[in-house]
């Protein structure tokens, strides 16, 4: 078999929109705890009806310099590979990302597959050499770091 005529064919897309008003207020100048950015995220998907994961791109000085909507679920699931949560930091050049998705229940207790996940981001983003920074659980009026309980 030859492969004279072999084409190499890659897609990538990003599609870069501008955080909309009222939101820009709510965006933090830089991360130093998971507070920071909490109130951002609530007003972000904490009202959301269905599961919606984010990853927040950061740069070397914790600066946000991309918000990622990487996920849509169900009401109360989200699949999320590292692939899509790594994507879209590397496009980015970031140095480290938080991630955060949200419980439509309202109850930001977290679950052994919330835990799963963050982990397999700790591992996946170590072999990258992207820092994740934390995994946060939002609703309207309620959040959980998952690295302020020790879980990761």
């Amino acid at each position: 078999m030859k492969f004279e005529n072999l084409v190499e064919i890659v897609r990538i897309k990003q599609e870069v929109r501008e955080v909309e008003e009222p939101y820009t207020s709510l965006l933090p100048q830089q991360i130093r705890s998971s507070r920071d950015a909490t109130s951002f995220i609530q007003a972000l998907i904490g009202d959301e009806d269905r599961e919606v994961f984010l990853v927040l791109c950061l740069s070397m000085k914790n600066h946000v310099i991309a918000v990622h909507r990487c996920h849509v679920g169900s009401l109360n699931a989200s699949i999320v590979h590292p692939r899509e949560v790594f994507k879209s930091a590397i496009l980015n050049n970031a140095a480290s990302i938080l991630v955060a998705h949200n419980h439509p229940s309202g109850d930001c207790q977290y679950s052994p597959e919330d835990i799963d996940v963050s982990k397999r981001l700790e591992e996946a983003g170590n072999l990258l050499g992207i820092e994740l920074l934390d995994s946060i659980i939002v609703s309207p009026s309620n959040s959980l770091s998952l690295k302020e309980k020790g879980v990761i």
